[in-house]
């Protein structure tokens, strides 16, 4: 979380509930992998990068639950690639470490970079023996 977001800390209790609802069904739509609903929800004005309490964004779930296409809609409407959660993980380490090929290829398609994060994804590529990862990640 940024040093902005850490210092303006909101109330749960004091935000719409018919807004609470709406977030509920972004990310819904993220973990599903709803590519259309995402994009409708981004094209009316949701933020491209919104994240819920752990820092996961919307990138983040599509990624980590294996839908590449949720991902392309998200990072064509301006979400992020490398944008990491509160422990520092980045949407293409949570997809090498669920060995989500075609959303590795979305993520890098995206401009994700595979050296981001803590552990990044070429960290993460290294402990669990995916050499060719390794390789297409190639040299920092």
């Amino acid at each position: 979380m940024s040093d902005a977001a850490e210092s303006e800390a909101i109330d749960p209790e004091a935000i719409d509930p018919e807004v609470l609802e709406l977030a509920g069904r972004v990310f819904d739509a993220a973990r599903s992998g709803d590519a259309s609903a995402l994009a409708g929800y981004l094209d009316a004005g949701v933020p491209p990068n919104l994240c819920n309490d752990r820092g996961d964004t919307l990138v983040m779930l599509a990624a980590y639950h294996g839908h590449a296409d949720a991902v392309r809609a998200l990072l064509g409407r301006g979400a992020e690639a490398d944008r990491p959660n509160d422990r520092g993980q980045t949407p293409l380490a949570g997809a090498v470490f669920k060995g989500e090929d075609a959303v590795i290829d979305a993520l890098l398609d995206g401009g994700a970079d595979p050296f981001a994060g803590q552990p990044s994804a070429f960290v993460t590529a290294q402990m669990f023996r995916r050499t060719a990862l390794l390789e297409r990640f190639g040299p920092r």
